[in-house]
């Protein structure tokens, strides 16, 4: 097997579901320790974090990576053992396997031929895992950019290895993420007898206008490349059971995701007047993911595209879409930020792969990218 090969096995057998690490930073610590790079743990409650540094002063890279995986569901739906890590027609299937263990073991072979190549390399190279990416992620990422933010610790450039490419691997250039909020809707009425309506208040029936408004609005046409702001409702649920009661309360929960026309502030006060505007007793609670962020044009995006180029044989799509990553933590230190990555075509499902050729391809890509950033004089 390749030495990228071999390491993704490795992490892939460790059952890191979040947030336990399950001993795959230690792996990593130890190697990049014994190439040169400088070690730093940052633990919060139940997450590992790894900060690994190389070289020192401005510019700093830093690679972006997370150790964590969801839960591999029904065991008996795999092929194979999802944590079993098994080689099948030319790709390698497990949990992680393509979000994002095989990245990281990209990650790792990259910056340990580059150091090995480059010892006195002008700036900073660096490796920042989490354990906290599929999870809530409070003492993940966003954790360590508060404490990097209390030190002055800058980030110039940052690569997250989220599984990004579409059809073939370096098809897609992510310059981009929406926001994502949140919320949780309680709308209280007071429970009957059907056959008594004016003795009771059917939320339902109250919350109906007002959800016919909030998913009929259009909330804007969109941001440069980014797609407009849409509104999902992903839970509606009320009543008890029974087909001759008027429930008493109803819970619907809802999704923004946002592009740079809004910040979360402006979102929730705009919800809440309408929701005002049709005089609902409610309650509501909002959790805020991340705003979005966006990478203008400069060195890193038009290094990226080369590199990619190169690698897919034409020039990358350059998107803001998808879901949300750790990089909408990195971004508000004031850094600018890609994603490049595996496909993603199997990425929280069953028998979850990644090609084997692609993997072994990540570490020169990768490489190629550290290089042209750091010594673009070469």
């Amino acid at each position: 097997m390749s030495e990228v090969l071999d390491l993704a096995c490795e992490l892939i057998a460790r059952p890191s579901v979040t947030p336990d690490d399950a001993g795959c930073q230690a792996l990593v610590a130890g190697r990049l320790s014994r190439a040169g790079f400088a070690i730093e743990s940052l633990r919060h409650g139940a997450v590992d974090n790894l900060w690994a540094t190389h070289g020192s002063g401005a510019p700093v890279l830093a690679l972006l990576g997370h150790t964590d995986v969801v839960p591999p569901g029904p065991r008996e739906a795999w092929a194979s053992d999802p944590f079993a890590p098994t080689l099948r027609d030319g790709a390698l299937y497990g949990r992680g396997a393509a979000d994002m263990k095989g990245s990281v073991a990209a990650f790792v072979v990259a910056l340990e031929r580059f150091a090995a190549a480059h010892p006195d390399h002008p700036g900073t190279v660096a490796l920042l895992l989490t354990s906290d990416e599929e999870g809530d992620a409070i003492d993940g990422v966003r954790r360590v950019a508060d404490i990097f933010r209390e030190r002055g610790t800058r980030i110039d450039w940052c690569i997250t290895g989220e599984p990004s490419s579409s059809e073939r691997l370096g098809d897609l250039l992510r310059v981009g993420r929406r926001g994502s909020l949140s919320a949780t809707l309680t709308v209280r009425g007071v429970q009957g007898h059907v056959a008594y309506p004016h003795k009771a208040r059917n939320p339902i029936h109250l919350f109906a206008p007002a959800l016919a408004e909030l998913v009929a609005r259009r909330w804007d046409e969109g941001y440069e490349s980014f797609p407009p702001t849409s509104l999902q409702i992903s839970n509606l649920d009320a009543g008890t059971g029974a087909g001759n009661v008027i429930p008493g309360e109803l819970r619907a929960l809802f999704n923004l995701r946002y592009n740079p026309h809004w910040d979360a502030s402006r979102l929730e006060a705009e919800v809440v007047a309408l929701l005002d505007r049709h005089g609902l007793d409610y309650g509501l609670q909002w959790h805020r993911s991340g705003e979005p962020f966006h990478t203008p044009e400069g060195p890193l995006r038009s290094v990226a595209r080369e590199v990619l180029a190169s690698f897919a044989g034409a020039a990358p799509e350059e998107s803001t879409g998808g879901g949300t990553s750790d990089a909408r933590f990195i971004a508000p230190l004031g850094t600018q930020c890609i994603e490049v990555g595996p496909v993603n075509a199997s990425i929280h499902q069953v028998d979850e792969h990644v090609r084997v050729a692609d993997l072994d391809a990540l570490p020169a890509l990768y490489g190629a990218l550290i290089e042209r950033l750091l010594l673009p004089n070469a």
